[in-house]
């Protein structure tokens, strides 16, 4: 593990959104690598080895989710806690749970949200609970 707690690969097309919360894993102890698009978040995940992905869904040339996929079909990052930031659409958060994502969080989102996130990630501890259920959900939102 690198850092103090892990490596993070940041993915999302938004250069704002990657420095936020490139910023606030930064000063949690994390390293952080980031990535503009699924395309680069494969070949990046094969070269540095993170301890938890972050992605958005809506990007260009390679989405979140069907990055995701392809996380997840792929032996030598299959076991990689994978977390959605995004909207979170009730579609995103089916179909990225069909795609194997571990957690999810609603932008916009609470700094320190993202960071109890990624450290449960890190940590490989169960996916976080969404309104005090287990199992897939979004949070920083309602979800019913």
């Amino acid at each position: 593990m690198s850092g103090a707690y892990g490596r993070v690969l940041v993915v999302d097309d938004n250069k704002v959104i990657r420095q936020l919360i490139r910023v606030n894993l930064e000063l949690e102890g994390f390293e952080v690598v980031a990535a503009a698009d699924g395309v680069e978040c494969l070949d990046l995940a094969h070269r540095i080895r993170p301890d938890v992905i972050t992605l958005d869904v809506v990007m260009p040339r390679l989405d979140g989710l069907q990055t995701a996929s392809r996380l997840r079909s792929d032996p030598r990052t299959r076991h990689v806690p994978i977390a959605v930031i995004s909207a979170c659409t009730p579609h995103e958060v089916d179909a990225g749970a069909s795609a194997g994502v571990d957690a999810f969080l609603a932008k916009p989102f609470e700094p320190s949200e993202l960071v109890r996130m990624v450290h449960r990630l890190a940590a490989g501890e169960e996916r976080p609970s969404v309104d005090g259920r287990s199992g897939a959900g979004c949070a920083g939102t309602a979800t019913g």
